[in-house]
């Protein structure tokens, strides 16, 4: 995949804009290496996110499609994953929460089918590096209680249920500006201050509204994301972003350094069929190659590409894992309106607060209610028109619509003595029981890492069940089960796990860290082995769970990888 103009060429190559790429063209920019970053998706400044029905028919990835969209959605034997695919990775899609991996889950512990996930990096070593993540993203735990916001019943709600259950519960850091400037307290929707490394959109960002639409883009800005933090700090210091480039083939070459070849999604594509063949080739030259393209597409780039990167591990591919991502629902206890619990799910941020239940590796006695994997547990939110989708989409509104077009008709033809609708208009749009009582309870930790990624012609395959897992799983739906007890609410799974199928938006694993090439790719500062240069710097490189959201280990762990990488070059870190 050769370009006919002259080869480009660069100190560093970043593939990949998320959590590990972004930290890694800004760690590098800042040491001045010249960097180029590929990310195969677009930009997205504030307000342009989709939300209507005709914006979301085109929100997906698939180009040859026509499509080049924000959302990934995957679907393998087992499970489904949805990922992202735009200008700060998966920062634009997810809920903000930045927790730091608990210190005993740093574990090395045999796997069923043998091998062992095993973290070659400690606690202690990583926390300089979320420190340094926590800063640049400004975290902060959500201020329910403050004045300016009226107080989060879903917020409320996990705490009391911790309470009752004898949890640890905390207020988790968000990457989220809730003031205005930093020192300042809490307002909504106020217009925020730049930062002195400018914002690469340009475009005006304003505070938390507390729409609960942080899953879909932040229309607002509000969202610390990688494309208003790392990525414009980059920028500053001289790094090339572009975007809308996809990272195809990567070729190891004679005397050291890799030639990347890539192909550009035009704008005038999008919205019609388009073969690879067709899409403009470039490639780029470089000494060090950074791999962020997401745990799925930096696993397929380098099987893909084995042949032109000979030597790689025969642990490619291994150590999948779905972070134990599980969803299920509290819902109403029953039909009555006046008594049903409301949680509020649609105010505030996506996640508030968190419960976490403790692991067998946390407990030196093990006593009898800690002897498996453990977990975290969070509220969920969405945005304010899944509640109408919701009331309109099952059953009892088919026959509120019958109902309300009875009457109508009635009416019509003069057959019926009131001719005011206003009670059955009412009476059609319900008692909105299910959407007030609704909230989504979101499950992650430690499952077992045991899948396996290849390739099933040119298409990327995945072998991973929840079998091994299911000790983990039923705890957690047992946990789950007991928040509803307690809280006076009904439970119902998620639809999918009848068929003990999951959704991840977690996907980890497939060029692991760890210490030979016989049990990883990568060594412990996620240099690929056997390949001087080439690093793989993000969820792929996690050799198992992380357990509680993984973005932010994702990015201490490519911060820490870009620390040792200049101080082997001589560059100050």
């Amino acid at each position: 995949m050769r370009s006919a103009a002259p080869e480009e060429r660069a100190d560093a190559v970043v593939v990949g804009s998320g959590f590990g790429g972004s930290v890694s063209a800004y760690r590098l920019a800042e040491a001045g290496l010249d960097v180029v970053l590929l990310e195969r998706g677009k930009a997205y400044p504030p307000g342009s996110f989709p939300r209507n029905p005709h914006q979301m028919s085109r929100a997906f990835w698939d180009p040859t499609e026509g499509l080049q969209g924000l959302f990934d959605v995957w679907t393998f034997r087992g499970f489904d994953s949805i990922v992202s695919s735009g200008l700060g990775g998966g920062s634009l899609i997810y809920a903000n929460v930045m927790i730091r991996k608990d210190e005993r889950w740093f574990v090395c512990e045999p796997l069923p089918g043998g091998g062992y996930e095993k973290w070659p990096v400690g606690r202690a070593e990583l926390d300089p590096h979320y420190d340094a993540v926590e800063r640049m993203l400004d975290v902060t735990p959500y201020p329910f209680e403050s004045p300016a916001y009226a107080s989060s019943r879903k917020t409320q709600a996990m705490r009391e249920a911790a309470e009752k259950l004898g949890l640890e519960w905390s207020l988790p850091p968000l990457a989220v500006s809730f003031a205005p400037a930093p020192g300042q307290p809490p307002a909504i929707g106020l217009p925020l201050a730049d930062p002195p490394y400018g914002n690469l959109h340009g475009a005006q960002r304003r505070s938390c509204r507390l729409c609960g639409e942080c899953n879909l883009g932040c229309n607002d800005g509000a969202k610390n994301s990688l494309d208003h933090t790392y990525l414009s700090a980059a920028v500053a210091k001289g790094a090339e972003i572009r975007p809308r480039c996809e990272v195809r083939t990567i070729e190891a070459l004679d005397g050291g350094g890799y030639r990347v070849g890539y192909v550009e999604h035009l704008p005038e594509n999008e919205g019609r069929d388009v073969d690879w063949d067709e899409m403009p080739r470039r490639s780029i030259v470089c000494r060090k190659l950074i791999l962020a393209a997401g745990t799925y597409g930096t696993t397929f780039l380098l099987l893909r590409n084995r042949a032109t990167l000979p030597g790689l591990s025969d642990a490619l591919g291994t150590k999948f894992s779905g972070n134990g991502d599980l969803l299920t629902f509290l819902t109403p206890a029953d039909d009555d309106a006046e008594n049903v619990r409301q949680f509020g799910a649609t105010e505030g941020p996506v996640i508030t607060s968190a419960l976490r239940v403790p692991d067998a590796v946390d407990c030196d006695d093990v006593p009898e209610d800690c002897r498996d994997r453990g977990f975290y547990i969070q509220d969920g939110g969405y945005p304010a028109f899944a509640e109408w989708i919701a009331e309109t989409s099952g059953p009892k509104s088919l026959w509120r619509i019958g109902a309300f077009l009875g009457r109508w008709l009635l009416t019509a033809l003069k057959l019926a003595p009131d001719n005011s609708l206003g009670a059955e208009l009412s009476d059609l749009l319900g008692d909105g029981v299910l959407s007030a009582g609704a909230l989504p309870l979101l499950g992650m930790g430690r499952d077992v890492p045991d899948g396996v990624m290849t390739l099933d012609g040119d298409r990327l395959d995945v072998r991973w069940s929840s079998e091994t897992s299911m000790a983990y799983f039923e705890r957690l739906r047992s946990t789950m089960r007991r928040i509803a007890e307690v809280l006076g609410t009904g439970f119902v799974d998620n639809p999918m796990w009848f068929f003990r199928r999951i959704v991840t938006v977690h996907p980890l694993g497939g060029a692991p860290i760890g210490d030979h090439p016989g049990e990883a790719v990568c060594d412990a500062d996620g240099e690929v082995f056997g390949h001087p240069g080439l690093y793989v710097a993000d969820g792929a490189a996690m050799p198992g769970p992380v357990g509680p959201n993984p973005s932010l280990t994702i990015a201490a762990m490519a911060d820490r990888m870009c620390t040792r990488m200049l101080e082997r070059a001589g560059r100050p870190a």
